[in-house]
């Protein structure tokens, strides 16, 4: 600490004493300028005295001293010239107040020292320039195509051209301006519009894409994505808007071309403010609450000040990961962990009558498709009467809000992931009509980006293994959302609770898995099937092409928010839904074979592959 105020004392001192000595000589130039002559008198001592104690102090006033020599910016500059322009109103009036100097001297001595203070704090910045010009050639490192001649990407280059530890070589800027093209910055030339990126990387032989256009909407990044893609080049980009308002326009910000870029529609806003009152002072449960929707519930859920937020998993690791993160980032949450299982139904019960949560999320199921193929009888124990279990006691003790988490799988299901989670659908359907304290609701939405078991996490581990890149099949093509979207949806969803109702999440348009792949590939700078093989492998068991979101018999009605909607209840034999979930529990511990079709037995649309 010593050494620091140390080193900024004498900082401050040589600024100082150099701006004297700037001073001094701008004092007696003015006068051999002007007069042709100097005399070395008192009045020249009082002048001096003078000049010296209005600039140094205006520019301490100022902030001038405080500035980093090697980021001087424009504001820098402003200051620079009040400072000055203090000291000349001073000699203005000293002028015409005693005439002991010269009025034209006055304003000479004033020039000559904007001059010099301006050299004086710029001449690092020039340095710099003048050497990046000179060795842009010689650096080492990727040459870099940037994308944006705006704000964002100056302010990169401003970075790049700065730092010897970054080795970056922009070689020219891109930009759909037509008052930008043919301009420069930084010495970079802004060579074309986007459409001209292909040709330049080409005739540049580029090897990195910075895409630094912060403001641009998904559609407007995608376009530009479709375009670069064309490259073998590697793709970066600044993530959001935000970055430049909070000035966190840098390298280190750059980041790695996410598949979630190239669905071309904006991320889903929902204001939770508006909405998440019936959280506020409650007590939350999310079971599943380590999983990838169960912890952004959490995280989302614990900002909107739930009197206490009860995270409950049976996988500890999970579960004491955002345990950890909620901790660290809101002290004062009320935060409890707990390590169980759905499916212990005494246990659920204790958690219950302990905590007596008001609102609960149930996302804990068993979801890997064939796994669930393979384990049916898991899927049961997990999926179906987990649910029930958390379903009765939510009922039982009068949880105002019950939201079951489901999936698109439900509809139509050719698996048993998706046909637990119909039978799941039902159990909500069924109580809910029946309970006079607890509104059910179900939720069902498709593939989430970057969650546990979705397609993006293997293809790029894939891809960093060298290929291949395994799709099961041309024409597969799923519905998709990314995490934070899904959630709030959820979130909302559960603000419009009701009776035993199913909201269907609108997802946009599906997308062809194989696409993504294609895709990924490229935006790692690579070329599919020439550097990375892209191999189909086949439908796997409980697949289906394309995912439906409801059932023929459904419609839908409309919620406040579009992207909400409730599917007309299907009518069942809720007798028969009862008396078959005691013959699936007895067959499931039982660990019998038959699983398959007694699950085809309760739900009609449930397809079993004829090879079962």
């Amino acid at each position: 600490m010593i050494n620091a105020k140390r080193r900024k004392f004498f900082k401050y001192a040589l600024l100082v004493t150099i701006d004297l000595l700037i001073v001094a000589v701008a004092m007696l130039s003015a006068l051999l300028l002007t007069d042709g002559s100097i005399k070395f008198d008192v009045d020249l001592l009082i002048w001096f005295i003078l000049n010296a104690v209005a600039l140094v102090g205006s520019f301490w006033a100022l902030g001038v001293y405080r500035m980093y020599m090697s980021e001087v910016s424009v504001i820098d500059a402003l200051r620079l010239v009040f400072g000055v322009g203090i000291t000349l109103i001073l000699n203005v009036i000293y002028s015409l107040a005693f005439g002991k100097v010269g009025l034209g001297a006055a304003i000479v001595f004033s020039l000559i020292t904007l001059s010099l203070v301006g050299a004086e704090r710029f001449l690092f910045r020039i340095i710099s320039a003048f050497s990046y010009a000179l060795h842009i050639r010689l650096r080492s490192g990727a040459k870099v195509l940037i994308v944006g001649a705006g704000k964002a990407g100056s302010a990169l280059l401003r970075e790049i051209q700065s730092s010897d530890k970054i080795t970056y070589r922009p070689v020219c800027f891109v930009d759909d301006d037509e008052t930008k093209i043919g301009s420069s910055i930084g010495e970079v030339p802004v060579k074309g519009a986007v459409k001209d990126v292909p040709y330049l990387c080409e005739r540049y032989s580029i090897e990195q894409i910075f895409i630094a256009i912060p403001s641009a909407t998904r559609e407007q990044v995608k376009a530009v994505l479709d375009v670069c893609k064309t490259t073998r080049c590697k793709i970066k980009t600044l993530p959001g808007i935000y970055q430049l308002a909070n000035g966190e326009v840098s390298v280190k910000a750059l980041r790695d071309v996410d598949i979630q870029d190239l669905l071309g529609r904006e991320q889903v806003k929902v204001n939770l403010d508006d909405i998440m009152g019936y959280i506020e002072n409650q007590v939350v449960l999310v079971t599943g609450g380590g999983g990838s929707i169960g912890s952004e519930l959490c995280r989302q859920i614990a900002t909107h000040n739930p009197k206490q937020l009860i995270i409950l998993d049976i996988y500890e690791n999970n579960a004491y990961d955002i345990e950890q993160e909620l901790k660290r980032s809101l002290p004062t949450l009320n935060l409890l962990t707990l390590i169980a299982s759905v499916r212990d139904k005494g246990k659920i019960e204790d958690v219950f009558n302990k905590y007596r949560p008001n609102i609960v999320f149930n996302a804990a199921a068993h979801k890997h498709v064939p796994l669930m193929e393979t384990s049916p009888n898991e899927a049961v124990k997990n999926n179906v009467f987990g649910t029930l279990n958390v379903a009765r006691c939510a009922d039982k003790y009068k949880v105002k809000t019950f939201v079951q988490i489901s999936t698109d799988k439900a509809v139509n299901p050719t698996n048993v992931m998706g046909a637990t989670k119909r039978i799941c659908e039902m159990i909500i359907q069924a109580i809910g009509k029946k309970s006079s304290d607890t509104k059910f609701v179900a939720v069902r939405f498709g593939n989430v980006l970057g969650s546990n078991g979705s397609v993006i996490p293997l293809f790029k581990k894939q891809i960093k293994e060298g290929g291949p890149v395994t799709v099961t099949h041309k024409d597969i093509i799923r519905y998709f959302m990314t995490i934070p979207e899904a959630v709030s949806l959820v979130l909302q969803a559960g603000a419009y609770a009701k009776e035993g109702q199913i909201f269907v999440l609108d997802m946009g348009e599906p997308v062809r898995i194989y696409d993504l792949a294609y895709n990924l590939i490229k935006l790692s700078g690579l070329e599919p099937n020439v550097d990375i093989e892209l191999k189909c492998t086949g439908l796997r068991p409980g697949e289906k092409l394309y995912e439906e979101r409801l059932m023929a018999e459904e419609g839908l009605q409309k919620t406040p928010n579009g992207l909400i909607n409730i599917a007309n209840p299907i009518e069942f034999d809720e007798q028969n839904l009862w008396t078959m979930l005691d013959k699936l529990y007895a067959a499931a511990y039982a660990e019998t074979s038959d699983m398959k079709r007694l699950i085809a037995q309760l739900v009609p649309t449930y397809k079993i592959d004829q090879k079962d």
